[in-house]
């Protein structure tokens, strides 16, 4: 039975022909798909969802992590700085030490020189943080493009002094570049790092360096990588270190490029050659990756992996994923790959470059031995190396399982763990920061249909940062029960579960979460590790149901809630509306969950659904006066319908008894329209809404006089202008009082002089007008 899938991406923006033209019907399977819905979502500064944010003025790309043997510290690499952080305990997170780490300005000149950016590239970005021993860490940076490792003294938390007094050459174990993909792990003391190991970034290697054995590297010449590989994760089991890496397919052929995913293996005893490969990999092998989603391409860009280890009797080893799209921005999957899958790959099939046809076809020939590739403990001979040179990559591939799609996200980094229900089930739960700063909590419940039936329920989403920005790091303290999660603004650490959120055991129940359980004689959703374990772990009963989300089945008698409408469900408080006839009433629905549907009911059950007045966006009410009555908002999720608001709604002037169905609810007050009290929900008078008419009315009589009145008042002063003109002393000594030639005829120019003077004026300008 195929997996149960989740909100699969739409089809690539951009694409080779060739692709174009299947696309339409490979989509075509899969638009019906759901989505992939957070049940609950926090925003940054939400109280329901307490972080713990650590920043500092000036500092910033806290991009690596490490937790000290007792995780009581955490050690952070970030840009230009080491710190030492107290994450032990229930107090905030506190700097213990930090130590200045910079590119000399010897190097940060010829940074600049080389045309990088000073304000945002020539900085000794950290990128390499692991623990030697007890006593030192091991770190590497960037170092303003030319790559440097020193040692830290945790005595006394500074940087160890090398003999030279310069830091030393980290070239091949941290990257030229900040903007590289790179990897780093730490096994048995000796350092295995994929990067790339020139300034322009074309020169992947993987490098094995520090310990008791030889140095050992790619033979660029072989070109076992392409130049654009792109390294995301690295992990040992065994008797090998695996690389997790995409680069372009050197084995296909079409208009565009095409980037794959792959896995490559070395040996952990591998020594190097004596005549061929020496100081050079002999047992380097690799193998496709493929991420699939039914009627889709395969998601081409591997970002992120770990390796979740064997769970006894349970769960074997696999390497969890996450992957992105070559041909398009946005959408993310992630899948597991059975390490037994892993290595049946590297068992299989070999291919080879066909001289004739310059294809890359299946090698049918007789391999050597021992097999090339294995960790044998002699030196291999030249014949098996002479074969290693040119079969390099392996036939078969190695396929995932989906686990979830997300179309609207990019995951960047992730983190995952089996966290057993009551029940003793293990459950795997991922933890996957997004490339805008948020944080998905994902659990895969089988609902009783077995591994294969397995269903993806996000339970939380949380908005981590005051400003969207990229998740870099994320860090899991399963002992803690924390997160730990890096940016290039700070540092968050937030506990893995939030159960008190929860008040009721129905609530609780529907989260689905494994961490969390009702405890019925407290009344609380509690968290781990106070979880209770095995079939008999404490005398109180505790309910959980991860599989189904069913709060009928799991509560029991601690829920006076119903599957069924008709059923007489009771509501754990009725809330008081004294509403007076002039008040408009708005009842909000709270939405706990964006995976049930609402509806507003009027009566007792059976009672008359009403549709939502203000919008579905809402959910809340709004009621007209005297609408009085028994008002209720139900929730159905996971087939189960409970009230999630009632509201008893009457007036001080006309009281109305509670209905006899309600008896033994506790009645609560809640909104008073009148004796000075406000409404918690907005109820509103006509009386604001008639001042606020009538003072608009009035600004619009006053605006229509005054667009009246100012072109008049603009005519009259032009006119009194013209009047105004001057006149000869000839024209005023003619137009005096009681000479018969001041009686004059109109002005023939200015015929409407005359109309507009007062009566008896017949000519004149100004003040010296002749009146009667």
């Amino acid at each position: 039975m195929a997996p149960h899938l989740h909100g699969l991406p739409p089809p690539p923006k951009t694409r080779p022909p060739l692709l174009g033209l299947l696309l339409p019907a490979l989509m075509s399977t899969v638009a019906s798909l759901p989505a992939l819905v957070p049940r609950v979502s926090y925003a940054t500064g939400d109280g329901r969802r307490a972080l713990d944010f650590f920043h500092l003025e000036g500092l910033q790309d806290f991009d690596s992590l490490l937790l000290s043997g007792d995780r009581e510290t955490l050690y952070v690499g970030a840009r230009d700085t080491l710190l030492a952080l107290r994450v032990g305990g229930s107090g905030p997170l506190t700097l213990q030490s930090s130590v200045p780490w910079r590119a000399s300005q010897e190097k940060t000149a010829e940074c600049i020189f080389k045309k990088k950016s000073n304000e945002t590239e020539c900085f000794n970005f950290i990128r390499v943080l692991v623990a030697v021993n007890g006593s030192h860490l091991y770190t590497c940076g960037t170092g303003a493009f030319s790559p440097a490792c020193t040692y830290v003294d945790l005595s006394d938390f500074s940087l160890a002094q090398m003999a030279t007094g310069q830091p030393l050459d980290g070239k091949g174990q941290s990257p030229f570049d900040p903007a590289h993909k790179h990897t780093a792990i730490m096994v048995d003391g000796a350092l295995y790092s994929g990067t790339m190991n020139n300034f322009l970034g074309n020169e992947p290697i993987l490098l094995r360096s520090l310990g008791t054995q030889p140095t050992l590297k790619m033979d660029n010449f072989l070109r076992w990588l392409q130049p654009d590989a792109a390294f995301a994760a690295s992990f040992s089991n065994g008797s090998f270190v695996y690389f997790l890496f995409s680069e372009t397919a050197s084995e296909f052929h079409f208009f565009e490029p095409l980037t794959v995913s792959r896995v490559a293996r070395i040996c952990q005893n591998d020594k190097g050659g004596e005549k061929l490969l020496q100081k050079k990999w002999t047992t380097f092998l690799k193998a496709p990756l493929t991420c699939k989603v039914p009627g889709q391409l395969p998601c081409a860009v591997v970002r992120h992996a770990v390796l979740l280890p064997a769970l006894a009797g349970v769960a074997p080893a696999r390497v969890i994923a996450t992957f992105t799209y070559q041909w398009q921005t946005g959408g993310s999957v992630v899948c597991e790959f059975p390490l037994e899958a892993v290595e049946a790959a590297f068992a299989g099939r070999f291919k080879e470059m066909n001289q004739e046809s310059s294809r890359w076809t299946p090698f049918t020939g007789t391999e050597p031995t021992p097999r090339p590739g294995t960790c044998s403990t002699g030196p291999s001979s030249a014949k098996v190396l002479t074969f290693l040179k040119d079969h390099f990559l392996m036939d078969g591939e190695v396929t995932g399982s989906l686990l979830l799609a997300k179309a609207d996200t990019t995951y960047t980094r992730l983190a995952a763990e089996q966290a057993r229900g009551l029940d003793g089930h293990p459950y795997l739960v991922l933890y996957l920061g997004t490339d805008s700063g948020r944080l998905h909590k994902v659990v895969l419940a089988d609902g009783g249909g077995g591994e294969a039936a397995r269903e993806a329920y996000l339970v939380e989403e949380i908005q981590l940062f005051p400003k969207p920005t990229p998740v870099r790091e994320l860090l899991l303290e399963p002992l803690q029960g924390v997160l730990l999660v890096g940016s290039a603004q700070g540092l968050v650490r937030l506990p893995r579960a939030n159960c008190s959120v929860y008040p009721t055991c129905a609530d609780c129940v529907l989260a689905r979460d494994p961490h969390c359980a009702w405890q019925r004689e407290r009344g609380v959703c509690g968290s781990a590790p106070g979880l209770p374990r095995g079939p008999h772990p404490s005398p109180f009963p505790w309910h959980q149901d991860v599989e189904r989300g069913n709060p009928r089945y799991a509560c029991g008698g601690d829920i006076g809630r119903s599957l069924r409408p008709q059923d007489q469900a009771k509501p754990d408080v009725v809330l008081e509306v004294l509403a007076a006839r002039h008040i408009l009433v708005e009842l909000p629905c709270p939405r706990a969950s964006a995976l049930a549907s609402y509806e507003w009911t009027q009566g007792v059950p059976p009672n008359t659904v009403i549709p939502s007045r203000i919008g579905p966006s809402t959910g809340d009410l709004l009621l007209g006066p005297e609408a009085d009555g028994l008002y209720q908002c139900w929730a159905e999720e996971a087939g189960y319908r409970h009230p999630v608001a009632t509201y008893w709604v009457h007036g001080p002037d006309r009281p109305r008894p509670p209905d006899p169905s309600l008896a033994g609810v506790p009645v609560k007050p809640w909104a008073v329209a009148e004796g000075g009290q406000a409404a918690p929900a907005g109820s509103r008078s006509y009386w604001p809404h008639f001042v606020v008419v009538t003072v608009l009315l009035a600004l619009l009589v006053m605006g229509s006089l005054v667009a009246l009145l100012v072109p008049r008042l603009a005519a009259l002063r032009a006119r009194g202008r013209v009047q105004g003109d001057p006149i000869s002393p000839r024209e005023k000594e003619l137009l005096t009082p009681g000479d018969p030639r001041g009686a004059q005829p109109p002005d023939k120019e200015h015929p409407d002089v005359l109309e507009v003077m007062p009566p008896g004026v017949v000519g004149g300008g100004g003040d010296e007008g002749i009146r009667p």
